[in-house]
């Protein structure tokens, strides 16, 4: 039910969970995986997933298409290009484009979320981060798997929280109702240059995510570090695992319980590396607020966090703590989208 993997050479591990017992009914298992969650997100927010569900054989189908796409000129990958995405802010951006901490990463990137035409009362308002996907004219294959590794995706996520949920003695259905019956979904499929190892720079710098929960599969490349008490320490692909951490929404919600624990991750492989964040966030019109029985527990979190802010001082939506983080990696996301 629970292994762990060693890390770096160091003490510190990542438990693997088989999540299998949380798409069933046996309530035991159920709260027996509810229980190693729970541990992995008080001990270091990261854990590694079997069982999740999600096809091999769809993976490989979206990692065949994706590295036929970055394998193209990048004039034609710019055919998608974010900017012409308009207030859905999706599409492609070259290595260099995204920042993290106001420095270029060394990558490249598609991003994607859920596919929303102009019926959506969110697209017909003009919402930022909301409309239709840009897919590629080549490889075509891309775009059906695409949507159907979000779809594969937000089961796994929607079961992963029900044991989130139970680990903090919550009703399984807690975040569903409050928080995700219709959820803020964003995918990436990012590709890190062969020649990282050479750079300085990192594919993507030191960082925590914002939302819930993010679903990661990566190839057998490697590079993703978790930060530490003792340092950082490498998080190993292990073969149809997905590696789970929770977000700053979550970090917020337990009053820092469960903590939004930064990563960062550089391609030193010496060939190209893929990776496919899903990020599976709250509604964008919800209001994040500190569950009762953990509003005690909230203290000033500001020097222990990457970027000095903490994520229990923020007022607003989650709509608004998203826009206001996604517009320092896109700083023109904020100058031609958020008005």
């Amino acid at each position: 039910m629970r292994k762990c993997v060693t890390l770096g050479g160091m003490k510190e591990s990542l438990p693997v969970i088989d999540v299998a017992p949380l798409f069933g009914r046996d309530e035991a298992m159920r709260r027996t995986v509810a229980d190693a969650i729970g541990r992995a997100c008080r001990d270091n927010g990261f854990f590694y997933a079997t069982g999740h569900g999600i096809d091999p054989v769809l993976l490989a189908r979206l990692d065949r298409a994706a590295r036929e796409f970055f394998a193209l000129p990048e004039s034609e990958k710019m055919n998608i290009a974010m900017a012409r995405g308009g207030r859905a802010w999706r599409g492609f951006f070259p290595v260099g484009g995204e920042l993290t901490s106001g420095k270029p990463d060394r990558k490249e990137g598609i991003y994607f979320g859920s596919e929303l035409d102009g019926s959506d009362p969110r697209v017909r308002a003009g919402l930022p981060l909301h409309g239709a996907n840009q897919f590629p004219a080549r490889p075509p294959e891309l775009r059906a798997a695409v949507l159907e590794y979000l779809d594969a995706n937000a089961r796994a996520a929607h079961a992963i929280m029900e044991g989130i949920a139970l680990s903090l003695g919550l009703e399984a259905g807690y975040f569903r109702t409050h928080y995700t019956s219709d959820p803020t979904i964003l995918f990436r499929i990012f590709h890190y240059p062969s020649d990282c190892a050479q750079s300085e720079q990192w594919g993507v710098g030191e960082h925590t995510d914002y939302g819930l929960l993010t679903l990661l599969a990566q190839d057998d490349a490697g590079g993703l570090q978790v930060k530490s008490p003792t340092g950082w320490t490498d998080a190993p692909p292990i073969p149809q695992t997905l590696v789970c951490n929770i977000g700053d929404m979550l970090d917020r919600l337990t009053g820092g319980l469960y903590r939004s624990t930064p990563h960062r991750a550089k391609n030193v492989s010496g060939r190209g590396r893929l990776s496919f964040p899903f990020f599976f966030d709250p509604g964008f019109a919800a209001q994040i607020v500190p569950l009762p029985q953990h509003a005690a527990r909230i203290r000033d979190d500001r020097e222990t966090r990457w970027d000095k802010e903490s994520v229990h001082e923020f007022t607003g939506t989650y709509g608004d703590y998203l826009l206001r983080k996604v517009a320092k990696v896109f700083p023109e996301l904020k100058r031609e989208v958020i008005v």
